[in-house]
């Protein structure tokens, strides 16, 4: 239930205002790829009649674009090669730039981090509010290629707004410690400013979140009508009570033109 908060949320928000829902698939970590996951979104997706626009994108289908960005950031001398092994890390909060002045060749072994300036950077949430970070302080130098070669999710996430002429992100308030990095990655690669709406997660009564993992479990197992009219509930719509079995569509309709995303501003967290 957790991940349909979130698709919900944003197809809500967009249609309420007359937009586009773009829908993408994050597959850029084969080896944590679980075979027939993406079929499984897309059916649940349409099971609830959240039907999206242009054709989905699939990062894995995205590589070179990727590489092209990364060419951009070395050529701003904004890239560097780290060797650092996960267990001298294991102890830092962020990057202490171990292998800033170290030097090594950018095409040899190791992830590539961009060097972060020693700046405070932010996004005005519509949600959440005024979100700031020391850059070098909160975040350090991060990894946009990692030590295997594939592509880190900051480089690829924002690379694909700006393909994809994004203008608003709504997702889940566990990605609002990303935005200033990627806010930062947009500067550095010439790309616009975006909209930022980051709803509450749904957690457990241990405050543990809800995975993707029981995305298909918890949802497919209900009637469609029965999965909406709950997740309407938990972001704070106050659906009608007749509206709780009626048909998905006549759901959605009502949904769409009574969205009030300011019932869940300041929070971070919802109750399952």
């Amino acid at each position: 239930m957790g991940s349909v908060l979130a698709a919900l949320a944003s197809f809500l928000d967009a249609r309420h205002q007359k937009g586009q829902w773009l829908l993408r698939m994050e597959d850029l970590d084969p080896p944590r790829e679980v075979p027939g996951a993406a079929d499984s979104i897309l059916h649940t997706l349409e099971r609830l009649g959240l039907h999206w626009d242009e054709s989905v994108c699939f990062q894995s289908k995205r590589l070179p674009a990727y590489a092209e960005a990364l060419r951009h950031l070395r050529a701003a001398d904004l890239l560097y090669c780290c060797r650092c092994s996960r267990t001298e890390l294991a102890d830092q909060q962020t990057y202490p730039g171990t292998c800033r002045a170290r030097q090594y060749a950018i095409d040899g072994p190791g992830a590539l981090r961009c060097r972060v300036p020693s700046v405070r950077l932010g996004v005005t949430d519509r949600l959440q509010g005024l979100f700031e970070q020391h850059l070098d302080v909160d975040v350090g130098d991060f990894v946009v290629r990692r030590k295997d070669g594939l592509f880190a999710y900051q480089l690829a996430v924002v690379v694909d707004d700006g393909w994809q002429n994004i203008s608003d992100v709504v997702r889940g308030s566990d990605l609002l410690d990303s935005t200033p990095r990627q806010r930062f990655l947009q500067q550095c690669l010439g790309l616009p400013a975006l909209r930022y709406a980051h709803v509450p997660l749904l957690v457990n009564a241990a405050g543990q979140k809800l995975g993707k993992q029981q995305l298909a479990a918890a949802v497919d197992a209900l009637p469609p009508h029965t999965v909406l009219g709950r997740a309407l509930t938990y972001l704070q719509q106050s659906p009608p009570a007749e509206l709780l079995a009626a048909p998905v569509q006549q759901q959605l309709e009502w949904a769409i033109a009574h969205w009030q995303p300011a019932r869940l501003a300041s929070r971070r967290e919802l109750r399952e």
